[in-house]
């Protein structure tokens, strides 16, 4: 193993980007991902890429669609209201088929909200705010260590399916100090270089006139753009097949199996134990990937089971596809905190018993 280094969150999730290969950040100051920012300000030009603040949200994610059509490796983030401005843009990103990486490290909402750590940007993520049929996958890391390796492969895979992919982090790991062990530096591609590793990239006239591309997001022909949509679900079919990840643990022999992501996973591991000194068994379904979800997790669990329970810091976002994958097999039960009210490991032991106790278990 290599040498750890203490990193706050936000500045770690960076440089795992810049490591990655991002030679270009445009971005908006807004909390709690400041540091990220800041931290692309000071380091990426270091290393030979471009840092550039915008006048808004809408100017950087209309800036990365600029950068990533010429073939630019590019990371963007902002926080829930800032992405709530950004989501035209991705849906232009995801049309015209052109890799981007965007983090968002939460807050609470509605609105302005709190800067408060919440998990309610979940339909945010996985269903989208912009407008047509499109789908961007969606990781959610419970670690600043998992984040990091995330935002690492998440260049590579931008760049593989030529679709955003999108990180949902919180306040708690964007702010908090873990040890991490970061990646190798990937080289960056030079612009020479561009159109052998991207040949749909826009590099302007060369010698031959007929090499010219162009990435574009209108499609006036109704027929047209139908096929070019098909297109695109035929490839999120291939994407939704293999970017699946999920950690299972105890599910085929429990009393009780909860479901959560992220940060509120860690409490509820924590509670876990607790419940297992005092002889509840509990199993854990804990998505890292919100889309594709992992619905097959489900399958694991077993007749003893006698209640689901989805652990959630929003009103019930997850709540929606923890109920697609139990289908009716199971009663299911939400044990959740919003407005950026984080439960104890006791409170989720103590509401998850009284679960247990309606359901005469």
């Amino acid at each position: 193993m290599g040498k750890k280094v203490l990193m706050k969150g936000n500045e770690a999730f960076s440089e795992a980007a810049i490591r990655g290969g991002c030679r270009y950040y445009f971005g908006y100051p807004i909390t709690p991902q400041n540091e990220v920012p800041e931290y692309m300000s000071r380091e990426l030009p270091k290393r030979g890429g471009y840092f550039v603040q915008a006048e808004s949200e809408i100017g950087a994610i209309n800036m990365a669609y600029g950068a990533g059509a010429a073939g630019g490796r590019v990371f963007i983030t902002s926080s829930s209201p800032g992405i709530a401005l950004m989501q035209e843009g991705m849906s232009f990103l995801c049309s015209a088929e052109v890799p981007t990486v965007i983090l968002n490290v939460a807050r609470g909402g509605p609105g302005i909200g709190t800067i408060q750590p919440s998990q309610a940007d979940y339909f945010q993520a996985t269903r989208g705010g912009g407008n047509g049929d499109y789908m961007i996958p969606v990781f959610a890391p419970s670690s600043i260590q998992e984040g990091v390796d995330l935002v690492y492969e998440a260049m590579e895979l931008s760049d593989k399916w030529q679709n955003p992919i999108y990180i949902l982090t919180d306040g708690i790991l964007g702010q908090m100090m873990e040890p991490v062990e970061l990646p190798e530096q990937r080289p960056f591609v030079e612009s020479a270089d561009i159109r052998k590793h991207k040949p749909w990239a826009i590099t302007g006239y060369g010698d031959d006139d007929s090499k010219k591309n162009t990435v574009k997001s209108l499609r006036l022909a109704a027929d047209d753009l139908e096929k070019h949509i098909h297109k695109l679900f035929d490839k999120y079919e291939k994407v939704k097949k293999e970017l699946v990840r999920v950690e299972t643990s105890n599910v085929e022999d429990a009393d009780v199996v909860i479901v959560s992501f992220g940060t509120l996973a860690r409490i509820v591991k924590e509670a876990i134990e607790l419940l297992a000194e005092q002889g509840i068994k509990v199993g854990l379904i804990r998505p890292i990937s919100l889309n594709p979800f992992p619905y097959d997790a489900f399958n694991k669990i077993t007749s003893k089971t006698k209640v689901v329970i989805s652990a959630e810091l929003s009103m019930g976002q997850m709540l929606q596809d923890v109920k697609l994958g139990v289908g009716d097999k199971f009663p299911i039960r939400l044990l959740n905190r919003t407005g950026g009210v984080i439960p104890t490991p006791i409170e989720i032991v103590e509401r998850t018993k009284k679960i247990l106790e309606e359901m005469g278990g």
